[in-house]
């Protein structure tokens, strides 16, 4: 991967968006799978999010908008390093909303806002460990067909009652993603404040299997009770995958 370079003003350029990047850590001290996702996104300009992020990150931009992302999905056998994931607790299904961040070195990553899940044990071990905005929500994922429709009513902490009613239809696989689609999901990490420092704890999978899908219903209060100004109009962008197995890396300290 090419090096970040800096600018004229002496900020540094975000990373190149890759697909497919090689594995930048020597030992996972995560795995998982991601499986039936669905991501929707709205465009923000992004001075509206700048004040959400972690310090020492910025709002990650294309041609001058960043995103806001709900996501629906199926977390499948989460467990630590090479061994096996956890039976029961290990898989759940979640919603998150998120936002696209970059760092001082350039690095490219993901800012979750909320992490809606229907396992508790998991929520108070991510709250305490790395300070994740997790939260206990009774959720649902359920298929017909090419059909995915992605439940959620919160539980703890609160805003208790949020909830997120969501239904797509699955379509063509995507061959070759657009600029947008490409930045959305071609993410390697993620920006997180946890006691008093801003992390960035990276990931890896293969490249995302991407199909167009079809808003069929949306009905979410998650993305106001994150902080976010009521998503206006029509997505953005509407994306399924059917999953991809993933790790993730040691934590590092930014500032």
């Amino acid at each position: 991967m090419r090096r970040p370079r800096p600018a004229h003003d002496g900020q540094v350029h975000p990373e190149p968006v890759d697909s497919a990047p090689t594995q930048a850590f020597r030992r996972a001290t995560l795995r998982q799978r991601w499986e039936d996702l669905t991501f929707v996104h709205w465009a923000v300009p992004p001075e509206v999010v700048a004040p959400l992020l972690p310090a020492g990150t910025r709002p990650d931009t294309l041609d001058g908008l960043t995103y806001v992302g709900l996501i629906g999905f199926r977390m499948v056998g989460l467990g630590l390093g090479v061994g096996p994931g956890v039976p029961y607790l290990g898989s759940f299904a979640e919603t998150n909303v998120r936002l696209y961040s970059v760092d001082g070195t350039g690095r490219r990553a993901v800012v979750f806002r909320s992490l809606d899940a229907s396992r508790l044990v998991p929520v108070l071990v991510a709250r305490a460990t790395l300070r994740l905005p997790y939260l206990w929500s009774a959720m649902r994922v359920q298929r017909d067909g090419d059909r995915y429709a992605y439940r959620c009513r919160r539980r703890w902490p609160g805003p208790r009652g949020a909830t997120s009613r969501l239904a797509v239809r699955v379509g063509v696989p995507i061959a070759e993603p657009t600029p947008l689609e490409h930045f959305v999901t071609a993410r390697w990490g993620l920006h997180t404040r946890a006691y008093g420092r801003t992390l960035h704890l990276p990931n890896w999978h293969p490249r995302w299997p991407l199909r167009r899908a079809e808003l069929l219903e949306l009905d979410d209060e998650l993305v106001t009770a994150a902080g976010l100004p009521a998503p206006a109009g029509a997505p953005a962008s509407v994306l399924f995958s059917p999953g991809v197995p993933v790790r993730f890396g040691p934590p590092v300290t930014l500032r």
